[in-house]
């Protein structure tokens, strides 16, 4: 079974681990470099990205993870994750991991009271439109040459894959549909 890291700092750990187990994979919560070992992937959650890139410093696990990144190992974020993966986020000086060629906007879509869902078609998976739950969250404001867009919300971009990096705006682990952490799990066994 393959081991998935779940960075465990704050935000939807619970959910991700639990449709990791459901697409038949082991969840392995990260909260120190050390945690890192052994994983074949990993999983940065929604949450506050400002918390948990506060919380990754103060762990020293900035530069693992941008290791294991550039190493090759897969990694997706979802929400606050696509905020910690990009390289640039519109209105903040300083990003996070900043791996990602793409510059986002937070909370592009409105407070928590304007949370909702929608179906989205997503390039890659079967069986019709996925059911998107937005929480606060980002979209994708520019994207790189290496970015290839997944999914859009009318104009906005909500998906996109560079290489061995995902994420969607979007919290996946908050619905029962496996297609995109099942997607994440071919990234990691091609």
């Amino acid at each position: 079974m393959v081991k998935i890291g779940v960075l465990g700092l704050q935000g939807a750990v619970e959910e991700h681990r639990q449709r990791l187990r459901d697409a038949g994979a082991e969840p392995v919560t990260v909260k120190r470099p050390e945690d890192l070992e052994g994983i074949r992937g990993l999983i940065l959650p929604g949450g506050e990205s400002t918390t948990i890139g506060k919380l990754m410093r103060q762990y020293d696990l900035l530069d693992p993870v941008r290791e294991l990144a550039r190493s090759g190992t897969p990694v997706f974020g979802t929400c606050a994750g696509m905020i910690l993966l990009a390289k640039e986020i519109e209105g903040e000086e300083e990003a996070h991991i900043g791996l990602m060629d793409i510059r986002v906007a937070r909370n592009s879509f409105g407070r928590q009271k304007d949370s909702f869902e929608t179906d989205l078609t997503f390039k890659g998976i079967e069986g019709g439109p996925f059911r998107a739950v937005f929480i606060r969250a980002p979209h994708v404001a520019a994207a790189g040459p290496g970015v290839e867009v997944l999914s859009k919300f009318q104009d906005r971009i909500v998906a996109v894959r560079q290489g061995n990096l995902l994420a969607t705006a979007f919290h996946p682990e908050l619905t029962e549909d496996l297609r995109i952490h099942r997607y994440f799990l071919e990234m990691v066994q091609p």
